[in-house]
């Protein structure tokens, strides 16, 4: 039960997909190849900031068909953003 919400609403770019995956449950969609390194993810991290100030309490994820940096990945898991790398989405 997943549906895309338009990032506008959050004061996001229009390029950011974004799903909610339940009540007060969003993950930010990132559909490349190239690996999500540490500027990716102070990006990643500034966008979930954005969905919380709209929505507070909301558990924010990353979905993402890229491989993900380990520190990046740590850094977003210590900010509270789980980091998820499933290989058949899309």
């Amino acid at each position: 039960m997943t549906e895309i919400v338009d990032p506008k609403l959050f004061g996001l770019p229009s390029a950011t997909c974004i799903e909610k995956q339940g009540k007060n449950a969003y993950a930010i969609v990132i559909r490349r190849k190239s690996r999500i390194i540490m500027k990716d993810g102070r990006n990643i991290l500034a966008k979930a900031e954005k969905i919380r100030a709209e929505c507070p309490g909301a558990r924010i994820s990353v979905q993402t068909t890229a491989p993900v940096c380990s520190k990046t990945r740590a850094f977003l898991m210590e900010n509270g953003i789980p980091v998820d790398t499933s290989e058949n989405q899309g």
